[in-house]
């Protein structure tokens, strides 16, 4: 049900044409951000394996990082502002990326944000 609410309320906001390109330029670098950083660290894994059968280690790794991103990662208009909160809580997303959205939009993302750190 409060799902339903979630989407519901935030089903509601307008996103321009414009405001729809920064949300998925403003996506994309996250998530590249994101998969760069799981890359470097599969990679100082791989230099740190002494034994082969490490390797599985990493694939373990993978995996959970895998499903992990495949979960955080929704363009969904509907739970894009809560998306995008998580991620500037995570530190994949900065404000700057998001420069040109509606300021009431970018309010709601940092009161989001604010409310991931204090869990």
């Amino acid at each position: 049900m409060a799902d339903q609410c979630l989407k519901d309320e935030w089903s509601k906001d307008e996103w321009s044409k414009q405001e729809k390109a920064i949300a998925h330029r403003a996506y994309k670098a996250a998530y590249h951000r994101e998969c760069a950083s799981v890359l470097e660290n599969v990679r100082g894994m791989a230099t740190k394996c002494d034994d082969p059968t490490s390797v599985w280690e990493i694939q373990d790794y993978l995996r959970k990082k895998q499903k992990e991103i495949c979960e955080k990662y929704d363009f969904r208009y509907y739970v894009i502002i809560s998306v995008f909160a998580r991620l500037m809580y995570d530190g994949w997303l900065t404000k700057e990326d998001l420069a040109g959205i509606n300021e009431d939009k970018l309010q709601r993302i940092a009161e989001i944000a604010e409310f991931y750190k204090k869990l």
